[in-house]
């Protein structure tokens, strides 16, 4: 049988995948796991929950909390927030674990379920087999007045989120540190629709909001991290400064700068790596970043004097290779950026902000920090409908990356890798010009597709 949980989370078509009944048994079976551990008289277990402005989240969410509620934990449930959000309350609020309702990136029809340990960290893949491993075991529920209790926050947790954001770049009621500066937000619809607009405006930053209405079903919709082209055009015609992109459940941040051009999270990193350094503020001067960051950034860390660290795909692996070593700042090149001087995830808000911060600081437009983190030419193709499973067995694909690999040497590189969260096969090519890496991207997925098609 599949593993249950994937790169993040569990997470397919809400209602057909994931469904109400499948939230109810994780809720129970994440709660004997995480919210096990013995108590001191008179103290509860308790869990914060959250999710983005999905419809299915609706149900999905009172799945999941009957699940922890019958199992003995108190729950908070704190309503829509950013999924960063509901990390920083689980170690803020003293949890023992959290639960946030999101499919990202993906599109409304799909949901997710993930859940974050005490402390707000995400979990490794052991402490997942065991949850999974819960749901299929028969243990004694408690009953009577040993049953948790479900309440609904009333705002100010999410209050106190919004002031540790805007406090991580010296935010006071005497300074506002982005004064000046004209940002356009585009919040994807979804669970940063208030939260990103209100922590710029704090910091005092005079914002142009976009795609900020969330009813259920928009959520993504030709918006956000993933469809930048309604921000690019916002940007120049409202004469921003530059604007900021977040995905559906604002754990991602992608920029653009005032002419229009797309700033990705690799040259972000760039941007935040290189100021860190100059203020000693990053450890061990060394950044983690993903197989799938673009050489352009290694080679600009490089001559910067930034050691890079690479790491799978996910943020989840980034963070855990900073927790081992004590590093600084990581992230992908998809958006998710974690500081972790202040976050314990991929955190889009917090991102924006500080980059922001390091425009204002430096007096340089965006265009001119991203100018500095060059990117070779890049194509990525994502073939659907294929088994992903036999991507990395199949003896013609295998054949045909290591042509490419040859006939690419020194001067680019081949990635290809089956999609975590969704169904599909992702074939990533760089190359010294566009022109070569679309016609190798292009080939390889032909390839991959003809052989691996369901």
């Amino acid at each position: 049988m599949a593993r249950l949980f994937g790169t993040d989370g569990v997470r397919g078509l809400a209602n057909r995948d994931v469904t109400a009944e499948l939230a109810l048994a994780l809720g129970s079976a994440a709660a004997h796991e995480l919210a096990a551990a013995p108590k001191a008289p008179g103290h509860r277990s308790r869990a914060v929950l959250g999710r983005d402005p999905r419809a299915s989240g609706e149900f999905l969410g009172a799945g999941v909390t009957a699940g922890l509620a019958s199992a003995g934990v108190d729950v908070v449930d704190l309503g829509v927030l950013p999924t960063p959000a509901l990390a920083y309350l689980v170690s803020e609020l003293d949890c023992d674990l959290g639960v946030m309702i999101s499919a990202s990136h993906n599109p409304m029809p799909d949901n997710g379920i993930k859940f974050f340990q005490r402390g707000g960290l995400k979990l490794d893949d052991a402490v997942e087999d065991r949850i999974e491993s819960w749901i299929t075991e028969t243990w004694e529920l408690p009953t009577g007045s040993a049953v948790g209790r479900v309440r609904a926050d009333n705002g100010s947790a999410v209050d106190r989120y919004v002031a540790h954001l805007v406090s991580s770049i010296g935010t006071t009621a005497d300074h506002r540190p982005l004064e000046g500066l004209r940002i356009a937000v585009d919040a994807a619809n979804g669970a940063a629709s208030v939260v990103g607009p209100e922590a710029l405006r704090q910091a005092g930053a005079d914002v142009v909001v976009m795609n900020a209405s969330p009813d259920g079903r928009n959520i993504n919709e030709k918006a956000g991290s993933t469809h930048p082209e309604q921000l690019q055009a916002v940007v120049v015609a409202a004469e921003a400064d530059f604007g900021v992109a977040f995905d559906g459940d604002a754990d991602r941040c992608l920029a653009v700068d005032h002419g229009g051009v797309l700033v990705d999270g690799d040259q972000i990193l760039g941007i935040l790596a290189r100021a860190m350094k100059a203020e000693q503020r990053l450890p061990h001067d060394t950044l983690v970043v993903t197989v799938m960051s673009n050489l352009g950034l290694l080679i600009a860390m490089k001559e910067s004097g930034i050691t890079t660290v690479q790491t799978g795909v996910g943020d989840r692996y980034v963070l855990e290779e900073m927790r081992a070593h004590g590093y600084g700042l990581g992230g992908e090149q998809s958006g998710h950026i974690i500081l972790a001087d202040h976050a314990t995830t991929g955190d889009g808000v917090l991102t924006a902000l500080h980059l922001a911060a390091e425009v204002k600081r430096s007096g340089q437009r965006l265009a001119e920090l991203a100018a500095q983190i060059p990117r070779l030419p890049q194509t990525l193709v994502n073939v659907k409908g294929v088994d992903k499973a036999r991507a990395a067995t199949d003896e013609g694909v295998l054949t045909a990356v290591e042509a490419a690999e040859r006939l690419l040497g020194e001067t680019g590189r081949v990635l290809l890798r089956s999609s975590g969260t969704e169904p599909l096969v992702r074939v990533m090519v760089e190359a010294a010009t566009q022109q070569q890496a679309d016609g190798v991207a292009d080939s390889l997925a032909a390839v991959v597709r003809e052989r691996l098609t369901l």
